[in-house]
């Protein structure tokens, strides 16, 4: 497992990395919400009342933040979040 403080404009979140067989696991945590790679489960996120953005094909913590938010919870909408956002600027909401 990798752990990376990751700098934003508005605080640092921290990466973590799961290397899985065929492709990582990658989770960004702000301290409102975090971003998940397609290997989360948006349904569930949503159950628990998270504030969370999931991106797809992604390999590394660069690829999360450039990518483009493909689903978010209504937590997330809440904090003006929406589809297409990207990921970093998303992250940015949630500090």
């Amino acid at each position: 497992m990798i752990i990376e403080q990751i700098q934003l404009k508005r605080g640092i979140a921290i990466g973590l990395n799961f290397e899985m067989q065929r492709a990582p696991l990658l989770v960004i945590k702000a301290t409102r919400g975090f971003a998940m790679c397609g290997y989360l489960d948006m349904a569930t996120a949503e159950k628990l009342g998270d504030v969370a953005i999931r991106v797809s094909g992604v390999s590394t913590f660069d690829d999360v933040l450039a990518a483009e938010v493909k689903s978010l919870t209504s937590k997330a909408k809440e904090l003006g979040i929406t589809v297409g956002m990207k990921a970093r600027d998303a992250l940015e909401l949630m500090f």
